[in-house]
C-alpha cells in the first residue's frame, strides 16, 4: 500500500469530492426522517374543503367531488384569484 502527501492535500481531496457526480448522488445527509403520510380529513358538509390548481383554476369539492374549471393566464394575481373564487 503507497501513502501519498503534498501541500494542502486536504483542500484538493474536498475540492475533488465536492465536484465529482457519483460522489454527490450517493451522499447521504443528517436529516431526521419524514413523517408518516396522513390521509386528509374527511369533509363532514360540501364546500367546507376544497383543493385548487393553478395552471387552470380547478376548484374540487372533496366531499361530492364537485369540480367547476377556470382558464386563467399566466398574469394571475391574488385579487383575480379571489374574484374567481
Amino acid at each position: 500500500m503507497r501513502n501519498y502527501w503534498w501541500p494542502r492535500i486536504s483542500k484538493y481531496v474536498l475540492s475533488y469530492v465536492d465536484g465529482c457526480d457519483v460522489c454527490l448522488r450517493g451522499k447521504s445527509f443528517p436529516e431526521m426522517p419524514a413523517g408518516k403520510l396522513m390521509p386528509n380529513p374527511i369533509s363532514n358538509a360540501p364546500w367546507t374543503d376544497t383543493s385548487m390548481d393553478f395552471i387552470i383554476l380547478v376548484i374540487c369539492d372533496r366531499f361530492t367531488k364537485q369540480v367547476y374549471i377556470v382558464p386563467t393566464t399566466k398574469k394571475m394575481n391574488s385579487l383575480g384569484l379571489a374574484c374567481f373564487y
